[in-house]
């Protein structure tokens, strides 16, 4: 973990109300583990807005990192002012990877919303090691889309309007996904309520999944207690409140999907 004064290399807008940003930061890339992982960026140093954003890395290339950002307030709209060759403080990085080993199950990577970059960082490394993988994006519309619905590459779309590929959440194109997909894996992430449809689904159908929880934190490292998870754990006490519940900046934020509990 690292704070470095990051370089700013690309900043533009990829799909309605999504960015995509790249910047060079040679210590946080060489720390760097996995998809998963995030980093921490101070916006603005002032009083009136001294949290850090959390922000998912959606790639790293040699000393550059790629994260993608929707635009839900001022900090973020801040972020979409930015230019190539603009400074920024940046921690990380930050979090646990997701857990991989191809010789055994197909990886189907689910996202939406703000959860599409550790699920397109891992469809990249499962793609460049040559890898097999399933990949099945949602959003509302067509607009939010930045990539193609190719199910004969096993890439799905899925919009809750139905302008693009399969109509609905990402549930019924993750079933269309399965047709041909032998021993899944589902790696996802997303908002809450995506989070736990997709726990559901493959708790029904008795296949292995784990989840990357998108949360509000303060301070990346445990110490503001801001970004609570329950974890599946009935037996402890009442006060062992370690055991009850897990913080996703020091312990996810990627889970085994049965080893906590999504809303």
């Amino acid at each position: 973990m690292k704070i470095e004064i990051a370089t700013v290399m690309e900043n533009k807008l990829i799909a309605s109300n999504l960015w995509k940003m790249k910047m060079t930061a040679p210590d946080v890339a060489e720390q760097y583990k996995g998809a998963g992982q995030f980093i921490q960026i101070l916006v603005q140093s002032s009083w009136e807005s001294p949290l850090r954003r959390p922000m998912s890395i959606a790639a790293v290339d040699g000393d550059e990192i790629a994260i993608i950002y929707k635009v839900f307030g001022r900090m973020t709209q801040i972020l979409t002012e930015l230019k190539a060759g603009t400074a920024l403080d940046i921690l990380g990085p930050l979090g646990n990877t997701f857990r991989w080993d191809d010789n055994e199950f197909t990886a189907v990577l689910v996202g939406g919303g703000v959860g599409l970059a550790p699920v397109l960082n891992m469809y990249g490394e499962c793609t460049a090691a040559g890898q097999e993988a399933v990949l099945v994006l949602g959003a509302r519309t067509s607009v939010e889309h930045f990539i193609d619905h190719k199910p004969q590459n096993n890439v799905f779309l899925a919009t809750d309007d139905g302008t693009t590929g399969i109509a609905g959440t990402v549930i019924p194109a993750i079933v269309k996904s399965l047709e041909n997909t032998s021993k899944p894996e589902i790696l996802a992430c997303g908002p809450e309520p995506m989070l736990k449809a997709v726990q559901e689904f493959a708790a029904a159908h008795q296949i292995p999944a784990q989840i990357s929880v998108e949360s509000y934190m303060g301070c990346g490292v445990g110490i503001c207690q801001g970004c609570v998870v329950k974890r599946v754990n009935g037996n402890v006490a009442e006060h062992s409140y370690h055991e009850k519940y897990s913080l996703v900046c020091i312990d996810g934020p990627v889970y085994q999907s049965k080893d906590v509990i999504i809303g």
